[in-house]
């Protein structure tokens, strides 16, 4: 059994965490910095090979409402080229209040500021992927 990769992905950065073997828990890998969708890719293809990657969880923002913005859209749009590019199982998982979770939690711990916005994409990251394991093994 391989392990499941969780993405935050945004404009500037695509926070990654990765699952353990048995898919209880989730580890922050890393943030990637966007520079083109080339090397985005490039990244995420070193990332699948190292940790033996089967499935790729994709944290899906959506409005409170439910509906999917101009975010989704983008997200959408790019878990299309991940399935295309790399033949695994997509899964689009909402994830409208990691961020917050993840933030409240590095302000609970007492992370700086400028700490936060280093870790805050892995940690949502981390977020999206625990949420998709915990609700699987229910």
């Amino acid at each position: 059994m391989g392990r499941t990769l969780g993405l935050d992905v945004g404009d500037k950065t695509i926070g990654v965490a990765a699952s353990d073997l048995l898919g209880w828990t989730a580890q922050g890998i890393e943030t990637i910095l966007r520079t083109s969708i080339k090397k985005d890719l490039q990244r995420l293809e070193e990332l699948i090979k190292e940790y033996e990657i089967e499935k790729i969880v994709v944290g899906l923002p959506k409005n409170m409402n439910g509906t999917i913005g101009p975010q989704g859209e983008k997200v959408i749009e790019f878990s299309e080229r991940l399935k295309k590019r790399f033949m695994k199982e997509i899964i689009l998982w909402d994830e409208r209040l990691t961020t917050v979770a993840a933030e409240k939690q590095l302000i609970q711990a007492d992370v700086s500021r400028k700490k936060r916005k280093e870790v805050i994409d892995k940690m949502a990251a981390v977020y999206i992927l625990q949420g998709y394991l915990d609700a699987k093994s229910k």
